[in-house]
This record gives C-alpha cells, structure tokens and sequence, in this order.
C-alpha cells in the first residue's frame, strides 16, 4: 500500500520538515510540499492525491477553504494539520469536507496513523480537539444538558439519539454494538440515517450536531 500525500503549508520549516518525517514511512509517497492552499487544489486537481494534508492559516487561500475546493472537486481526502485548536474553526474545517483535524504536536507516528485511518475511509478527531468541542460552546453547562437542549430530538428516533449520543463520546460502530446489544450492520444502517436526515457526510460531523446544534 502506498499513499499519495501532498503537504500545504507556508512555513517552510514545517512543510520540509513534515516531508523527510513522511518520506521516513514507507507507507507514503509525498508528491508534493506546496506554499497554500491556492496551490494544494491546484494540484489536487491535476494529480490523483490520496490525502492533502492542509494547514489552517495560509496566505491566498486557507486550509478550511482548500477543503472544501478540493472536496468539490477531486476524490482527495483532506486531513487539517494546524497549531489552531478553536472551537469554531474545527467545525468550520469538518463542515467543509476535512475528514480529520490534528495537531502538529503530535508525535510522527500519530499523524502517520491519522494519514492511513483518513485513507481508509475513517475520520480523526484528536481528543484534545474533541474534548475542546465538547467544553468550548457551552463551558459553564454540563454536557449532557448540551446534548439535550442544541438538537431538535424530534426529527430522531430513540435508538438514532442514543447512537448519537455514543458517537459524540467518540465511540466505534462496534464499540456501539457491543454497548447497545446491536449489531455493525444495524448501527451502520441507523448512521445512514442520521446523515439522511442532517445532510451530512460523516460521522465527525454527527458527532459535532449533537454537541452543538450546527450543521450545515
């Protein structure tokens, strides 16, 4: 298995850098290190690039922006690799297609497992990141009191808000299974669902919805 990765970011430290460490993986092959996001959909669009890994702020076009251009335009996974751990910004990012949102102080072989989990049709969601979700709309309710009142429950059956409910804590279709005496295909099928009826695309941002009420 090889994936092909691109690298978008405008400090030059870093985009080498993050070149030679998966470069070091034999996993990858790093096609390119671009300078924006302009120039990360530019080539997505005229490569096939399995996973762009895109920084928040860049000069001409930002990260969130090149996601969701490259989402739109290109079957390229993107996966955000940024210093930036803002609330608002992480459901910006995820809204607009990004299939992970990591920080860059991670150890290489975290990012090199949230490159391969993204390949593979998953989604990453750093618990840090995730746990600054759950705190950072609401800070001073519970967040069980959160999940109760930023939903309209009523578009959801029982069995829907209790997967949902798991899937915001972070759990696995098959941690969900196993908690809720199902099976994957039931679990699955309940998450088609869901996203049918929230117009979203994945379970990242299921998990979002339910903590903050935004979708789309």
């Amino acid at each position: 298995m090889t994936i092909n990765v691109i690298i978008a970011d405008d400090n030059a430290f870093v985009r080498e850098g993050l070149k030679i460490i998966l470069t070091s993986f034999q996993e990858f092959e790093v096609l390119a290190a671009v300078h924006n996001g302009e120039e990360a959909v530019a080539y997505c669009n005229q490569h096939s690039v399995d996973v762009a890994l895109l920084d928040i702020q860049m000069p001409v076009m930002s990260g969130v922006e090149a996601a969701k251009r490259i989402t739109e335009s290109t079957q390229t996974k993107s996966l955000i690799l940024t210093t930036f751990d803002d609330e608002a910004i992480i459901v910006d990012a995820i809204k607009n297609g990004a299939k992970g949102y990591l920080l860059k102080n991670n150890d290489p072989e975290r990012i090199r497992d949230a490159i391969i989990a993204v390949y593979n049709g998953h989604n990453v969601l750093q618990e840090t990141v995730f746990e600054k979700l759950k705190t950072g709309w609401v800070p001073e309710k519970n967040v069980n009191e959160i999940q109760e009142s930023k939903i309209d429950r009523s578009l959801f059956t029982n069995r829907e808000l209790d997967i949902m409910s798991l899937i915001s804590k972070g759990l696995s279709n098959r941690e969900i299974s196993k908690e809720l005496f199902l099976s994957e295909g039931t679990v699955a099928n309940h998450i088609t669902s869901i996203l049918g009826k929230t117009a979203l695309d994945h379970r990242t941002q299921i998990a979002i919805y339910y903590l903050t009420g935004k979708g789309r």
